[in-house]
């Protein structure tokens, strides 16, 4: 029995080993038959297929004003790209040719980053640049540009004569080689290319080897320049600025360069996608599949209402322009902020002149950034169409401050709001310096006796420079930064500046000696009192609210693309980072008298209502109570003709009674105060929805010549 069994198992055992040899057998010859007899094959098949990224773009996140109108949108475009393939110069060089024709007969753009212009030959970047150029290109310093031109030619195997064509070949092939390709990275060849070009490119695929089409996401400014100090401009991203932040970006992806789209440039930028492309050598694509989907970013929803900003622009631009053509001088620019008095939100913020965004969404072209820059070319030009006049150009505010000296002397018991002061036209404040009021020097007499209220009605110098003098340039300056004058707002923009505050410390800050006699200056909004525009409206708001102070803001919500709102604890922790704002002790808060602001405010709603106010004028014929304050603020600069460059302020707030808004308006070398009163008006009259054609008439009327302060 034992013996049967030893038997049975030995068996057993040999036919496992047989059947085990046997599966060897077949393994080794499938294994030879791949490898020998048809690795060859396979290796050919393997050369021939190669797989491929391609990004797809995430949508940038919009810009919305807050009523929900799109000022910065997506839309959805094309770009072509190139992939390496086993292609010979000739066959890419024909290639390139055919893909530069079809996109000019189109009215398509493409890559163009060659500083070489034929007919005449030059460069088109200046010798230290063109140096460097050649450096880098490993051509020799004293090659003028036709040469090198030649020399790329031969380089690329360029074999074409005609120049013209020639050059259009190295173009690309220049951005080709300075971009750098592979197998799996693409070169961008043209950017948002139209429905045209596409159909055209796609119909002859085999002509265009290596040539995939890919969506994009375009930047769009519906509204053009409006309110582009704001929303900012974007560019592709530079070399410098992708290191380390390879993660989120690549070579040819978009970034905030300026204002909201570089503020909120973590938010606005999406998540992008990859998409897969088999590809086999000859640059035919076999297949293509979505491996990661793209994540649109978030919306950024300002304060702002799209209707009043232009009207903001326009107004202010139309008065800007009448005043240069009827009194012949240069207006460089101007400003204008609408202000909830009660929240401190943004509603407007104008400057002038200003640019169009669109103008860089698929890099700016020379010719316009000599137009935006050049300070030899044009006047628009030299007057700086990228600065924020807003929030960046501080300047003397003239007679718009003397509330804040009115303030100052009736708090601190200087005078009283039935106090008066006969201004006899000189004050005499010492042997040597005996200043003279506006209306002395134009008239030859005084205003005589005056209280608080109709000295900021008639805007008395003589009245405000005893009332510095009382009070002292201390109190003065304590007075002035408790109304919001002199530091920054913190609003969520990039440029805002501080300015001045008269005192002795910022003359010496500022290299100068303080003079007694400086008070009085200082106490009529000159000498070394410098704000923007943004704090004459945050100063004006708290005039209005009964002296509480606004946190400015020109940001109302951040949403996700899942429809949540970022926490305004996480936004304010990244604007603080993002915007370098260091927390400062504040100034001690001040609780004012309402007698004493109701004083201040009869005056200034008598300067728009009663016949002797300096900008009655302007709103006589208006159907809503304004309180307001012109200013004619010297710069101590003179013009090409050697005349005196005055600036025109305008602070006020509507209705009287109830207060809404806060409007400023500021021209430089707007001469006279009330010029800068015509566009206020059209501004509140657009707020409170006023007929429209009476908007539009007081936008082209001409602004009052009259001589005020």
């Amino acid at each position: 029995m034992r013996n049967n069994t030893e038997r049975n198992l030995n068996v057993r055992y040999n036919i496992v080993s047989i059947l085990v040899y046997i599966v060897g057998i077949i393994l080794i010859a499938q294994l030879f038959n791949l490898q020998i007899v048809q690795g060859n094959e396979y290796r050919e098949q393997s050369n021939t297929r190669l797989s491929r990224e391609s990004v797809l773009e995430a949508a940038r996140g919009d810009i919305l004003d807050q009523s929900g109108n799109k000022l910065a949108t997506t839309q959805l475009g094309y770009r072509l790209e190139l992939y390496k393939t086993k292609l010979e110069d000739k066959d890419l060089n024909d290639s390139l040719l055919k893909i530069t024709q079809v996109l000019e007969a189109n009215g398509d753009s493409y890559i163009d980053e060659l500083p070489i212009k034929i007919e005449p030959f030059e460069f088109t970047i200046g010798d230290e640049s063109a140096k460097t150029w050649k450096k880098e290109n490993k051509i020799s310093e004293e090659k003028t540009a036709e040469e090198c031109f030649y020399i790329l030619k031969e380089k690329y195997n360029i074999e074409n004569e005609n120049i013209q064509e020639a050059r259009k070949i190295m173009t690309l092939r220049y951005h080709i080689k300075k971009a750098g390709y592979s197998s799996t990275k693409s070169v961008e060849l043209a950017s948002n290319i139209g429905e045209v070009s596409l159909a055209q490119i796609s119909e002859q695929s085999a002509s265009f080897p290596g040539i995939n089409i890919e969506t994009e996401a375009i930047r769009s400014y519906p509204s053009g320049s409006l309110a582009s100090h704001l929303l900012g401009y974007i560019g592709k991203i530079s070399a410098e600025k992708l290191k380390g932040k390879e993660d989120r970006y690549n070579a040819n992806d978009i970034i905030g360069e300026t204002g909201i789209e570089y503020i909120f440039e973590d938010y606005l930028k999406g998540k992008n996608g990859i998409k897969q492309i088999d590809m086999a050598v000859d640059g035919t694509i076999t297949d293509e599949y979505v491996s990661g989907e793209a994540t649109a970013g978030s919306d950024v929803i300002l304060t702002i209402d799209a209707n009043l900003q232009k009207v903001t622009e326009d107004t202010l631009k139309s008065c800007i322009q009448s005043i240069a053509t009827t009194n012949n001088v240069n207006v460089t620019g101007g400003s204008a902020v609408v202000m909830k008095v009660k929240t401190g939100e943004v509603l407007a913020m104008a400057s002038y002149p200003d640019f169009d965004p669109s103008d860089f969404v698929n890099g700016i072209s020379n010719e316009k950034w000599t137009y935006y820059t050049n300070q030899n070319q044009s006047d628009y030009a030299k007057n700086h169409p990228f600065v924020n006049r807003a929030i960046s150009s501080p300047s003397s505010p003239g007679s718009t401050y003397k509330m804040v000296t009115a303030i100052a002397g009736l708090e601190t018991g200087a005078i009283t709001t039935k106090e008066k002061i006969n201004d006899v036209g000189i004050y005499k404040f010492s042997s040597d310096y005996n200043p003279k009021c506006w209306i002395y020097q134009s008239y030859g007499r005084g205003h005589g006796y005056l209280n608080v209220t109709d000295a900021i009605i008639h805007s008395c110098n003589y009245f405000f420079y005893e009332v510095g003098n009382r009070v002292g340039i201390q109190n003065l300056a304590k007075y002035t930064k408790a109304l919001g004058l002199g530091k920054k707002t913190n609003i969520e923009l990039l440029g805002e500046e501080a300015g001045y505050v008269a005192s002795p410390e910022t003359s010496k800050m500022l290299g100068s000696r303080w003079n007694g006699g400086d008070i009085l200056p200082a106490a009529i909004g000159q000498g070394n009192n410098s704000f923007t525009t943004l704090q004459m409206a945050k100063y004006t708001s708290m005039l209005a609210n009964g002296g509480k102070d606004v946190d400015v803001s020109i940001i109302k919500a951040v949403t996700n693309v899942d429809g949540t709102e970022v926490s305004k604890d996480e936004l304010n922790k990244y604007l603080k980072e993002k915007l370098g704002i260091e927390t400062k002790e504040e100034d001690t808060k001040i609780t004012f008298n309402q007698n004493n602001l109701n004083a201040v405010r009869e005056g200034m709603k008598g300067v728009t209502t009663e016949s002797g106010g300096t900008a009655y004028s302007i709103f006589k014929n208006f159907n809503i109570e304004v309180g307001g304050k012109t200013g004619s603020a010297q710069t101590g600069k003179k013009d090409e003709k050697g005349r005196n460059i005055t600036n025109a302020w305008f602070v006020g707030f509507a209705p009287y009674e109830e207060p809404e808004i806060a409007v400023v308006v500021m021209i430089e070398n707007g001469q006279h105060g009330s010029a800068a009163a015509t566009p206020a008006r059209d501004i509140i009259a657009e707020y409170f929805g006023m007929n429209a054609n009476r908007i539009t008439e007081n936008m082209q009327a001409k602004p009052s010549t009259e001589i005020v302060n």
